[in-house]
């Protein structure tokens, strides 16, 4: 049996969703529990995008909960090679692309804690092997007691708006270096330590596209395992200080930064299902200023 992709996604904003990350794994992996298997940075659905049950794996591969789905246990089942299990093999950007929100989040959190227990097998302290700690998404050394919960980085994205005379309304955008550098996102960064969301994203603004903007208004968080075991994006909308000012940027991590009219935004934004292309629908169906 297989669970059916059925929640229809949204691009204005975080929908409701039935997953809930958690790690209980007091009880035992029952057959009909979700199954999210994982080999490498490839994640294994069937060919209509659903993820499989627990009875229809091998019984040999290590298990990890993850959470639940719409009440129901799911379990990340670690796979050492893609090719032992037929099916549809893919990244978590693909899968997410296709899936609703909730089995796109499940997807990633599987991914994450994967990933995280797979990079994170020593103490740092001791170099003593980590055991798991009952309950937790951590482990902890046997050795010296150090304690080594999964790590969460924190990263901003901002829309930057204009008013321009006339009405007209301008959102920057930018084009990266790496990644899918094809498409105009929004200017981001991860957040420092010791370093507020707020102020993260004036710093990343000012080094990224050279600009100042006004105080930042949060927007909304997403989940995201593309970067790292575990990271959070936090969106914010701000206004440009100088309405007349260009952006400049410095080539190694932006290759262009452009102002576009709200209503002649280009084609090539990020996918429906990350919180910058919820951004940036957001920020055009305002009503005119």
């Amino acid at each position: 049996m297989t669970v059916p992709a059925t929640t229809a996604p949204t691009a204005t904003g975080p929908p409701g969703g039935g997953f809930v990350p958690g790690a209980d794994g007091s009880m035992p992996a029952a057959p009909q529990d979700i199954a999210v298997p994982v080999a490498g940075r490839k994640l294994l659905t069937g060919v209509d995008g659903s993820f499989p049950r627990v009875g229809d794996l091998p019984s040999d591969l290590r298990r990890v909960p993850v959470g639940t789905l719409d009440g129901v246990p799911a379990w990340a089942a670690e796979v050492a090679d893609a090719e032992e299990l037929p099916g549809r093999w893919r990244s978590w950007r693909e899968l997410a692309a296709e899936l609703p929100e909730p089995l796109a989040t499940l997807a990633g959190r599987a991914l994450a804690v994967m990933t995280w227990q797979r990079t994170h097998r020593w103490c740092g302290a001791c170099r003593t092997e980590l055991a798991d700690v009952p309950g937790e998404t951590a482990r902890r050394c046997p050795g010296c007691d150090l304690y080594v919960p999964m790590p969460l980085s924190a990263a901003v994205l901002v829309a930057i708006t204009r008013s321009r005379p006339g009405g007209v309304e301008d959102l920057l955008l930018v084009r990266h270096t790496y990644g899918p550098t094809e498409l105009w996102a929004l200017v981001a960064g991860f957040v420092e330590a010791g370093e507020s969301l707020e102020a993260a994203a004036h710093r990343e603004v000012g080094e990224e596209v050279g600009l100042t903007i006004g105080p930042p208004a949060y927007f909304g968080s997403q989940p995201w395992a593309m970067s790292g075991p575990g990271t959070l994006l936090a969106g914010f909308t701000a206004v440009v200080t100088d309405p007349d000012a260009e952006p400049v940027v410095d080539g190694r991590e932006l290759a262009q930064a452009r102002w576009f009219p709200l209503d002649a935004l280009p084609a090539e934004l990020p996918p429906a299902y990350s919180i910058s292309r919820w951004l940036i629908d957001a920020v055009a169906a305002r009503p005119p200023r």
